[in-house]
């Protein structure tokens, strides 16, 4: 039987209390991983209520991943609750979408510090943690690594950093640790609900946006945490520096078809 196991494991996720994140953590869950997670809210929100039917040792850490002492409280708490950090999911992050002429300072550092930086100065706090116990680093990047649209900058650069610092990561810090990649494609969450209803009719966009994929759906935060799972697995074991993209065969297909 296929099965993956993170029992007596710990992994620390960004961005828990909804969707992809909320999503990662329950898929972990599963797995019977000791989870650690964070938001910036302080209520622990969806990720408590998923974790309560589970028979699995959790902490909630309230942080900003732009403020390095919040990052250092974070790992902090994640080693005072379980001694370990086997799995690192960097999945914070947040839309900036301001155009390449609108944008001003103030939204590129938002985005830089946010969509970019977080991620490094993170993945550098658990490193010592995670060279230990041949630890995964499992960073979210999204689709507009790979391709994007008008008024979508500069999230869109720095999701395509992004895909640089899984393959630097990867080569630096291997083989005690490996790093990969996902980049999702529309998800069924609040956040991509709220661009829906940026349109004047919210599910005509939406069902719109469902028939430029193959698979004639959009994807749920579920199915990516199932791929965190498996690439944190030793099922992957032979998957590093790479960004792979779960965007429903979009990808594949001519915008104007």
């Amino acid at each position: 039987m296929f099965q993956i196991d993170f029992t007596g494991k710990t992994v620390l996720i960004t961005g828990v209390t909804t969707g992809i994140g909320a999503g990662i953590a329950k898929m972990f869950t599963k797995a019977g991983a000791n989870i650690s997670g964070c938001a910036t809210s302080q209520s622990s929100g969806e990720f408590i209520q998923i974790l309560n039917d589970k028979a699995v040792r959790s902490i909630y850490t309230q942080c900003d991943v732009t403020v390095e002492e919040d990052l250092k409280n974070l790992v902090k708490n994640t080693i005072d609750k379980f001694g370990r950090i086997d799995v690192f999911v960097s999945n914070s992050g947040q839309n900036v979408f301001e155009g390449t002429i609108n944008c001003d300072e103030q939204h590129w550092q938002k985005n830089i510090n946010l969509n970019l930086a977080s991620h490094w100065r993170l993945s550098k706090l658990c490193k010592p943690y995670l060279e230990k116990n041949n630890g995964v680093i499992i960073i979210m990047t999204s689709n507009h690594a790979f391709s994007t649209i008008p008024g979508c900058f500069p999230y869109n650069v720095a999701k395509t950093a992004l895909t640089g610092l899984v393959r630097s990561l990867a080569i630096e810090w291997g083989p005690e640790i490996r790093t990969v990649g996902i980049a999702p494609g529309f998800i069924d969450t609040p956040g991509n609900q709220k661009w829906f209803d940026s349109f004047p009719d919210p599910s005509i966009e939406k069902q719109r946006t469902i028939d430029l994929h193959p698979v004639k759906k959009m994807g749920s935060p579920e199915d990516i945490g199932a791929w965190c799972v498996f690439l944190a697995s030793n099922y992957a074991s032979f998957a590093s520096g790479v960004t792979y993209l779960i965007d429903g065969g979009r990808n594949a297909l001519m915008q104007d078809q």
